[in-house]
Order: C-alpha cells, then structure tokens, then sequence
C-alpha cells in the first residue's frame, strides 16, 4: 500500500537566505523531499509523521526579518529520486573537491566523490558540509584514525580516506544513513571506512586523532565531552551545524573541554569550527 503524503508550501521573504536557513532547519525532520518555489520551498512528508509540533523547533519561524507562511496540501506518491534527480547539480570545492551523482559526467579535480543521498543529509551543497570539505582538504590525513559523527551519506569520510586517513569510522544515528553510507563508501570503492548506527553511545574506549562532527548545536553541546575523552593528543575536532550566533555557546564548552580555536570560516551565517587539543 502506498503511503499518502503531506506538501507543506512555504511562502518566504526574503527569499535569500531564508530558504537555504528553512531547508537546513527542515532536514532535520521527519520531511522526506524539498523542492525549492518561486516563493519559497515545498517540503514532503508522510502523512504518518505529520503531528501537532512538527514546526516547533524550526528556529527561522519565529525569526525577526523573515516572514514565512505555509499552506498544506495532500497528494499522491511521489517518486524521490527522479525529484531530487531533476535538482541536483555537482559542485566543485575550492577547485579541489567535486561532488557528484552517478549520473553526472566525470570531473578532473584531484578529489572526486560520488554520492546518491537519497534521504541523507550531505551532498556537499548545504553551507555546513561545503565548510567542512574545506576544513578537510586544509589538513594532512594521512594515517590519521577518523571519527565522522552524524556521517548523513558519509561523504566527509570518504573525502578522509581519499586524503590517506585510516581507519575511519562513519556513524549515524539513523538507520537510512547508515545504509546509504555503506552504499556511498562502497560506490567511492573505499577500503577503509567502517559504517555504523548510533550516536555518541557508540564510542567506548575508541581514540581518534581527527573528529568531526556535523550536527547541530544542541547535540554538540552534549556530545563535546565524549568528543574530548576520544581524541588523542594533538588531535582535531572539526565542528559544524549551527550559526554564527552560536559560537560563543560553542566556544564556551570547547574551552572547558579543554580544546583551543584554530580556524574558523563562516558562509551565509553557517560556521565551521576547527579546535586542538594541544
């Protein structure tokens, strides 16, 4: 039986950045598919899933100088992959780093990654995960024991073992992106990357030299510490998932935990962080 589905059609002004910041809140939620309108964005969920608090905690809602209105509408079953299929276009990162579907052309940057995210969160075109890219092709991996938090499709893993890292764990509490992380990791014949479901529970007595984790700011602030207890000395921390705003939050608990700034880079209000533990 196929399952019914929700259009909720957002109305929003202005247009940027308010999308992309909705569409970032948005993935974050049991919403399956987006499409970007002329007036906004439509985002599809099932209409099992739908429930009275579903846009509690989209933070851009109740935002002063975004105005966003939604109307809801009931439709049929909708094929997601030729969707997001008409959509998405590969990147190029610094020159450096091409992100791609198997259905694109080939590319000749030095480092190529071919993903099918499906329903997983990172195909290197949302400003968290393009900041982290950057933050890894800055580093030397090579032999460095890895940790992707909250991995989405794996692509920042695949990207680690392309830069000489290894072993590389890939985690993620949902059990879609964990199986399309063993799907990506294996299409990018990664040799290194072991993929896993669950959250920050996982880590027992694991060290990792570089740790990264895209999230979002509430889960860092709890999960930090363990971050901290599993590196090794010298190690990095890469952070991502929160705003501009949040640094000082961010900043406050890294600094207890005992780790040190070292770069920070910002794109359209979205912040990617690289702590030491020196």
């Amino acid at each position: 039986m196929e399952s019914k589905y929700i259009a909720y059609h957002f109305t929003v002004e202005p247009l940027n950045p308010g999308v992309e910041i909705l569409l970032a809140e948005l993935e974050n939620t049991p919403f399956e598919s987006f499409e970007e309108t002329e007036n906004g964005l439509s985002a599809y969920i099932q209409e099992s899933l739908v429930t009275d608090n579903l846009l509690r905690d989209i933070r851009i809602l109740s935002t002063d100088g975004f105005s966003i209105s939604h109307t809801t509408e009931s439709i049929a079953q909708v094929n997601w992959n030729e969707e997001w299929e008409k959509n998405f276009q590969p990147i190029l990162v610094d020159d450096l780093c091409a992100v791609r579907a198997p259905f694109h052309p080939k590319t000749n940057a030095p480092f190529e990654i071919v993903i099918e995210p499906k329903m997983s969160f990172g195909t290197g075109h949302h400003e968290t995960t393009h900041l982290m890219i950057q933050h890894l092709l800055d580093l030397d991996l090579k032999n460095k024991k890895v940790l992707d938090m909250g991995c989405g499709t794996a692509i920042l893993a695949i990207l680690a073992e392309m830069k000489g890292a290894q072993p590389i764990d890939a985690v993620d509490i949902d059990n879609w992106c964990y199986l399309n992380s063993v799907e990506n990791t294996e299409r990018n014949n990664c040799q290194h990357i072991t993929a896993y479901e669950g959250d920050a529970s996982f880590l027992v007595d694991q060290k990792y030299d570089v740790i990264i984790a895209n999230i979002n700011r509430n889960i860092l602030l709890n999960d930090i510490p363990t971050y901290v207890k599993h590196l090794n000395p010298n190690g990095i921390v890469l952070l991502s998932g929160f705003y501009t705003e949040d640094i000082p939050l961010i900043d406050d608990c890294c600094q207890k935990n005992g780790l040190t700034v070292d770069k920070k880079r910002e794109k359209n209000n979205w912040v990617g962080m690289k702590y030491v533990n020196l």
